[in-house]
């Protein structure tokens, strides 16, 4: 079972003040994932490359959140952090309130099989496996008997428009259709984060939208937190937040009506 090292309840006293009085009526807090002084260093030769800075960071639950930066500025190497794909060398990541530091590797694999779901630019289906395959996989990992999840994975496909498609593999589907088998496969095990990188980086403008579009319906429909590190600016739309990072600092956070009224204001000056 997946726990915090220490055994019982998170000690809210412990925690920043303006994060252990945001908390729901259950008492859990309010943030799904926290982020604090997290720095992340790479030993390049005999440089030292700091690719994240002290970076702190809250996201809330069931929020729509895009990470966005040039390229180097760290956003993916936040978003590895975040995913537990990787340990910052300094700082903490918690998720649900869990210290994923202080997972042992049997508990950490737990957390990113049963809390987070991943979706990635290049797809990262199996080839030789049909996509209901590809979607079950998950399940058949974390001990979901075989007619469950099959029965499951159809039930998800059939919701990302490829009910048609189950047999098909990724070969014989379309770039647009590989992501929407991956954006199924993420949601497997009804993870409360999902995690996309670039998810639509191989796309084209018109399937990227729909991937955007389809990501969004998911965040509001089923109220799954969603997590993207992206250059789309197409994100922004659809984003409730955008973190601004850059040299592995975050620059700024805006909430996406500050971003509509600058735009409001540009196409003001412009008329």
């Amino acid at each position: 079972m997946l726990r915090p090292k220490q055994q019982g309840q998170t000690d809210m006293s412990a925690l920043p003040t303006e994060v252990a009085t945001m908390t729901t009526t259950n008492g859990a807090t309010e943030y799904v994932v926290r982020v604090r002084d997290v720095v992340k260093e790479y030993q390049m030769g005999k440089l030292t490359v700091r690719a994240l800075d002290g970076v702190n960071l809250d996201v809330y639950r069931g929020e729509y959140l895009s990470i966005m930066g040039p390229s180097g500025s760290g956003k993916s190497t936040l978003f590895n952090m975040i995913g537990g794909l990787d340990k910052p060398t300094s700082g903490s990541v918690f998720i649900d309130d869990v210290d994923m530091a202080q997972l042992d590797p049997q508990e950490l694999a737990f957390l990113r099989c049963h809390r987070i779901g991943y979706i990635f630019q290049t797809f990262n289906l199996i080839p030789v496996m049909t996509a209901l395959e590809n979607v079950t996989l998950p399940m058949i990992f974390a001990g979901v008997p075989a007619d469950e999840a099959r029965e499951r994975g159809i039930e998800l496909l059939t919701l990302v428009g490829l009910g048609s498609r189950l047999q098909h593999k990724p070969t014989e589907l379309s770039g647009g259709q590989q992501q929407r088998v991956a954006i199924a496969r993420a949601l497997a095990n009804n993870p409360s984060i999902i995690l996309a990188d670039e998810p639509t980086g191989n796309l084209d403008l018109r399937t990227g939208k729909e991937i955007i579009e389809l990501l969004k319906r998911l965040n509001e429909e089923r109220g799954v937190t969603i997590i993207s590190a992206t250059h789309d600016l197409k994100m922004l739309d659809i984003s409730d937040r955008i973190v601004w990072i850059r040299d592995g600092k975050i620059e700024r956070i805006e909430k996406r009506s500050e971003l509509e009224l600058k735009i409001g204001e540009v196409e003001g000056e412009a008329g």
